[in-house]
């Protein structure tokens, strides 16, 4: 359900400015371009309260669509009007929910940017961009590729975990929610049936975990099901009365409704789907590799194609396995690379023997990541987190740790969630990393930071691109340095692990979506390159087979920022203050990579203006 509702709204975003254009620009941007920028921009030129009153008219009413298409968003503001219902998924819902864009998108277009401000002239473009790019999924039918072994109404369960259930009314909307989950389930399944008449399928490979997934589910009894965990500590306000009938009522759902529903899924997909479902990469569908073109570019706010985004993975794997290669050296093991990688995967002092112990690292290492904050930002989040295990249904078929982003209204922080399946797979020396770029300076500290922004419609303060949100969490595991961690060879290593696994992501994305590879020469790329296990190796791949084109994002954006403080570092000299480029880069929310770059060349010419 995570992965579900994460990619409601935010699931694909295009723009068009490649990083080709700054590559290999050294020189810092020119002041006197800079500032006849801010001097000569339209906004200074011609009035825009007008036309900004009109741009946020549109914005307002297209937020007030998103909340009543998405009922469950409206929990984050503390709206439970939603709490009883879920997002129709009817192939008829999705139709009227295109032509609605097509009219949003319309109304944008009418609105000259030239007469707008410049923070106008932002929120008009983002939004334009992700209409424009829901469309282009609609048109692309990949709606019909309805979920995967990741995401889909067999993990929905999941939800209790941050839905209120404080109240006998909260539990009552549960109960609404599971009584409509049948319909759901149809829903989905007339999704994927029509996928298979428009040759818009999932990969076999990804969906054959589906099953297994739905089995668990159905087995044990009602009291057994996990979509019965919100009913067995009941608040201690309601009397056994209301406890029992509640109860009562919640097995029979699950028994007579859910149960029957998920069983027609399971057998759906077995007999028909899985018999249907394509070879791992898209591009083996009609139409499949132009379709990974588009969400190259989506997921990476570029105009790059997949060859050029290929040669910079191999030449990204290429570098940085030179410098794994040092820290091998400096250690002092006799062996080459793959070696070296086949004695941390299976070496037990790399490993904790328990999932308890291992919680208890994370929960240690999380504890020394605050105060090195301090040095590198000038503002921080109010909303806390926390450290939490994946559920148990969800973790053997998902990644080493995910974010869960705080509610926008402060009832609910954000939550790290880590793998506690099969500890023996887990290396210690990766646990410094992961955390830092799951909560903070990572994802935590940059989405709880868009969420506290003022002056900003709420579509960027609760949402924003790929390739910002996931190329600052790679950049972030970098800034490690800076706070004090990675002081021993193997959590340096770690971290190079952790950027050949972003740089090996480019290389395989391709290769399986574009360029023909089969999932084996995925894996064997991925073994021979990076210290994962081969668990969370088959893991990832199968995340990539399911995902065609996310897995870009994380270095393609963390290249762009990391170019963008290069250069601010070469212009500034020792006038350079990382304290206030960070708070600048993440002072207006996740963008696109080319609305970054203008925002911090604006910043650096006015800092070089105000510096002797």
């Amino acid at each position: 359900m995570r992965a579900a509702l994460d990619c409601l709204m935010t699931r694909h975003h295009l723009t068009t400015r490649p990083p080709a254009e700054k590559a290999g620009r050294n020189e810092a941007p020119s002041l006197t371009a800079g500032l006849l920028c801010l001097a000569l921009s339209p906004c200074a030129a011609v009035s825009s309260q007008g036309n900004d009153t009109v741009l946020e008219g549109v914005i307002d009413r297209h937020w007030q669509w998103v909340l009543e298409e998405y009922p469950e968003r409206r929990l984050e503001y503390g709206d439970r009007s939603g709490n009883a219902l879920w997002t129709d998924r009817s192939l008829e819902a999705f139709r009227s929910r295109y032509e609605d864009e097509g009219r949003f998108v319309s109304e944008l277009e009418r609105i000259e940017p030239a007469t707008l401000s410049a923070d106008g002239r932002v929120n008009r473009a983002m939004l334009l961009r992700q209409l424009r790019d829901n469309r282009s999924e609609f048109e692309d039918g990949l709606h019909l590729i309805a979920l995967d072994m990741r995401s889909g109404p067999q993990h929905w369960h999941s939800m209790v975990d941050y839905l209120p259930m404080e109240t006998e009314q909260d539990l009552l909307d549960w109960l609404s929610r599971l009584r409509a989950l049948p319909e759901q389930l149809a829903q989905y399944q007339a999704l994927l049936g029509k996928g298979l008449d428009k040759s818009r399928t999932q990969a076999q490979i990804v969906m054959s975990r589906v099953p297994a997934q739905i089995q668990t589910l159905l087995d044990g009894d009602a009291s057994d099901s996990p979509f019965f965990r919100a009913f067995i500590e009941l608040p201690e306000h309601l009397d056994a009365s209301q406890q029992d009938a509640l109860q009562d009522e919640a097995r029979r759902v699950i028994t007579e409704e859910i149960n029957p529903a998920f069983a027609e899924l399971l057998a759906f997909l077995e007999k028909r789907y899985l018999p249907g479902a394509r070879e791992p990469g898209i591009g083996s569908l009609p139409g499949g590799k132009q379709v990974y073109a588009r969400l190259a570019q989506h997921f990476t706010t570029t105009s790059m194609t997949p060859d050029e985004i290929h040669e910079i993975g191999l030449k990204e794997v290429s570098r940085i396995r030179f410098e794994m290669e040092a820290v091998i050296a400096e250690v002092g093991f006799e062996g080459d690379i793959t070696a070296f990688n086949t004695f941390l995967r299976t070496d037990p002092q790399f490993y904790y023997d328990s999932p308890e112990a291992l919680l208890e690292g994370y929960q240690a290492v999380s504890k020394r990541l605050d105060p090195g904050l301090v040095k590198l930002f000038g503002k921080l989040p109010r909303a806390p987190y926390g450290v939490r295990p994946i559920p148990d249904e969800e973790a053997p078929d998902t990644t080493t740790a995910y974010y869960m982003r705080p509610a926008i209204d402060g009832s609910r922080p954000g939550w790290y969630y880590v793998n506690l399946y099969q500890p023996e797979v887990r290396p210690k020396f990766e646990m410094e990393v992961l955390s830092v770029h799951e909560s903070v300076p990572g994802h935590h500290l940059q989405i709880a930071l868009a969420q506290e922004l003022t002056g900003l419609p709420e579509f960027r303060r609760n949402g924003g691109f790929t390739a910002f949100i996931e190329g600052w969490g790679l950049y972030s595991e970098r800034l490690g340095y800076d706070m004090g961690l990675y002081t021993d060879p193997y959590s340096r290593y770690g971290q190079l692990v952790y950027d050949m696994w972003r740089a090996v992501r480019l290389v395989v994305d391709t290769g399986m979506h574009y360029f023909g590879w089969d999932r084996q020469r995925a894996i064997d790329f991925f073994l021979a390159n990076a210290a994962k296990t081969e668990a969370d190796i088959v893991n990832e791949i199968d995340r990539y087979i399911g995902w065609p084109g996310q897995a870009l994002a994380y270095k393609i954006g963390q290249l762009r920022m990391l170019e963008l403080r290069s250069e601010a570092e070469a212009a500034l000299g020792d006038k350079f203050d990382i304290r206030a480029f960070h708070d600048e880069m993440l002072g207006a929310g996740a963008l696109p990579l080319d609305m970054l770059e203008e925002r911090m060349d604006a910043w650096l010419a006015k800092a070089m203006a105000e510096a002797p």
